[in-house]
């Protein structure tokens, strides 16, 4: 669920993408071919959240915007003092395409290579969405501290 809270923050709708994650996880437990089945199953939860979000269930216009090169990174004493739900709760405050390509590059790891192409942008959008997302949570923590 934690996934589907990263990437949808309306509580119902992330239960719905949860609840269809998990029916593709049953339905094909088959097609597991070993590996690390966590990362299997993650794998279905992402993409079924971006699916989701791609839908229009949860969209919203991708901003282009100009990149800057605010670091969140920058602030590691006062990131070391928040919790973890204060963390979260300051990323699903971000608009959706920030949000997702945060989520998608900084907690999943992908590059944005395979970020353009699961969500159909360009290299460029999902860069400047994610210095957009990094700009606005560096925002967010100024005003916490």
């Amino acid at each position: 669920m934690a996934v589907c809270n990263r990437y949808i923050p309306q509580q119902m709708e992330a239960e719905d993408a949860f609840h269809e994650a998990f029916m593709k996880v049953f339905n094909h437990i088959d097609q597991y071919q070993g590996g690390s089945l966590e990362g299997w199953m993650r794998r279905i939860f992402v993409n079924t959240c971006i699916n989701y979000y791609h839908k229009g269930k949860n969209r919203y216009l991708l901003e282009d915007i100009t990149q800057k090169d605010y670091l969140v990174a920058d602030f590691p004493d006062v990131l070391s003092q928040m919790s973890a739900d204060h963390i979260h709760k300051l990323i699903n405050e971000l608009p959706t395409g920030a949000r997702v390509v945060f989520n998608l590059f900084v907690i999943e790891g992908y590059a944005h290579k395979e970020i353009a192409e699961m969500l159909k942008l360009s290299e460029g959008t999902t860069k400047s969405q994610l210095n957009r997302a990094k700009e606005l949570l560096r925002d967010k923590i100024l005003v916490t501290t």
